[in-house]
């Protein structure tokens, strides 16, 4: 689970739909633009986001780091602090 300063920054990328990338605990890398943030029908929350491939959804627990790809007022890069 994010905290709470964390998922402000998520909910600002899917707000301005800002093109992101996502480093996620297993090292994986995900681009695209950030479309929302809700639950899935599991009550996971996710972040959907709007890849070159279709759109993804990406599990907010999962995400270890989240970069701009393009400048704006809100940030840049935030590493992320998952709480239990």
């Amino acid at each position: 689970m994010l905290s709470c300063q964390d998922h402000d920054y998520v909910e600002i990328a899917c707000t301005y739909h800002i093109p992101v990338r996502l480093v996620l605990l297993s090292g994986a890398i995900i681009e695209g633009k950030a479309l929302d943030c809700r639950y899935d029908s599991a009550r996971r929350e996710i972040m959907l986001l709007k890849t070159l491939t279709g759109e993804q959804q990406v599990e907010t627990a999962d995400i270890r780091s989240m970069q701009a790809l393009v400048i704006n007022p809100h940030f840049d890069t935030v590493d992320f602090i998952q709480t239990a």
